[in-house]
């Protein structure tokens, strides 16, 4: 039975100010009635079992994945004492999941996902985990793009491998990151390119031995941390041993640089829900393009999202806006500058307003 490593870290800016350092997008019911990370607890658990599920997130985020997911094993709760990107996360999990069997595969899937066909999902994560075992190769899943997206990375396929339980599975010819409009065009015209999803399917001992390979200082490093596994020092030990550890994704640090990775071409239904524009895919619209989610009224205006939970809002003659309203801030912003909304954060930060962060 292989394992399932959900990754809750990261602060999901581009969702303020519904999203906040103590309560960022994975603990937040965005999309439907459950949070992301209980949905995506809910799409694996019907393939791997509640036990295999292991999450690695901070530590002042212990007690909502706790609540969220009670059920969970309390040691399943890979606590990381400060973000250092995702290789740093992966290589954290693998060395505690290491112990139970080394040869065992390992999925890695991030918290804040949108799955639409969850039947096709387990049977490419299937296919996906033979993969993974029966060669010494990372397999990861790539989206079959329908647009020239430039917010995502993208990975070209090569030579097709084998079927496994029926689904293709190739090489991957190279990583490239997010393209401009122009070089995103010419990838979806080729036919070679996919989305690259983040999520990853590999034995335990194949990615300690490649973060080995490719990230010497990150592997130093849990190499010291294994040395205190199951002792009373091993928190100590971690949070001593991340402060020197660089801050690189896995992408970065092992994927673009690895001639062993495999990819399934994939065709679930998936968005990444990095911003407010994906609310607007996944809500129901009026006739002109328009989210309502609130009480009031909105007249005239087209393609506008306008989202409050504690007050009433009027609108009139909008177009191509988000509105945002919290109890002690509100967001406007046109919806073709949702990506940078993180720029926001920023510059709050900067004006010394931690507090409405």
């Amino acid at each position: 039975m292989p394992s399932a490593v959900i990754m809750a870290g990261g602060r999901g800016e581009r969702f303020w100010p519904r999203s906040r350092i103590s309560s960022p997008k994975q603990f937040l019911n965005l999309i439907g009635d459950k949070t992301m990370l209980q949905m995506t607890v809910e799409r694996v658990e019907k393939l791997v079992g509640l036990d295999n599920i292991y999450i690695v997130a901070g530590a002042e985020f212990k007690s909502i994945i706790s609540e969220q997911i009670p059920l969970l094993p309390t040691e399943n709760i890979i606590i990381e004492p400060f973000g250092r990107d995702t290789a740093a996360a992966i290589g954290l999990a693998a060395l505690m999941l290491e112990q139970k069997n080394p040869r065992e595969v390992m999925l890695v899937l991030p918290a804040d996902h949108y799955i639409g066909n969850v039947p096709r999902f387990h049977e490419i994560l299937r296919s996906a985990v033979t993969a993974a075992g029966k060669t010494d190769c990372i397999v990861t899943l790539g989206i079959t793009p329908h647009g020239p997206e430039t917010g995502y990375g993208y990975i070209q396929c090569g030579d097709l491998l084998d079927y496994y339980a029926g689904i293709p599975v190739s090489h991957v010819t190279r990583f490239l990151e997010k393209p401009d409009y122009k070089r995103a065009l010419e990838f979806l015209a080729s036919g070679d390119y996919l989305w690259n999803s983040g999520m990853f399917i590999f034995r335990i001992d194949l990615i300690l031995n490649m973060i080995g390979v490719n990230t010497p200082l990150l592997d130093r490093g849990l190499k010291e941390i294994r040395q205190y596994l199951g002792s009373n020092q091993l928190d100590d030990v971690i949070k001593k041993v991340y402060h020197d550890l660089p801050r690189i994704s896995v992408d970065y640090g092992i994927m673009e640089k690895a001639d062993n990775v495999l990819v399934i071409p994939c065709d679930f239904a998936w968005d990444d829900i990095g911003c407010w524009t994906a609310i607007g895919r996944h809500s129901v619209k009026d006739e002109h393009g328009n989210v309502f989610m609130c009480e009031g009224v909105i007249m005239d205006s087209t393609d506008t999202y306008i989202i409050s939970r504690d007050k009433p809002v009027a609108v009139l003659g909008a177009a191509d806006l988000i509105v945002v309203n919290e109890s002690d801030s509100l967001l406007i912003c046109n919806k073709s500058r949702a990506q940078d909304i993180k720029n926001i954060v920023r510059a709050l930060e900067d004006k010394g307003l931690e507090h409405l962060l």
